[in-house]
């Protein structure tokens, strides 16, 4: 299972992890409620995981523009 990390403001490809021995509990996805999980977490037909996370630049960019937060696509 390969999982791939991506911002879900730039969607900048920010890393992936692939090994067979990662699990939901190891990854800490069994701590997110349903709402997160539909809202972090999608899985593919080949049994990948994508994980919506904020990557640096866009971490800094909404801490020094918080008003961008009101925007659909604030970084894109």
């Amino acid at each position: 299972m390969a999982v791939n990390y991506i911002c879900r403001h730039c969607r900048t490809e920010v890393g992936t992890l692939d090994n067979e021995e990662l699990t939901e509990a190891r990854l800490g996805f069994h701590f997110l409620t349903p709402e997160e999980r539909s809202d972090i977490i999608a899985y593919n037909a080949s049994g990948d995981v994508t994980v919506k996370v904020v990557c640096e630049y866009c971490r800094e960019a909404l801490e020094a523009n918080p008003e961008l937060l009101l925007v659909e696509s604030p970084l894109q």
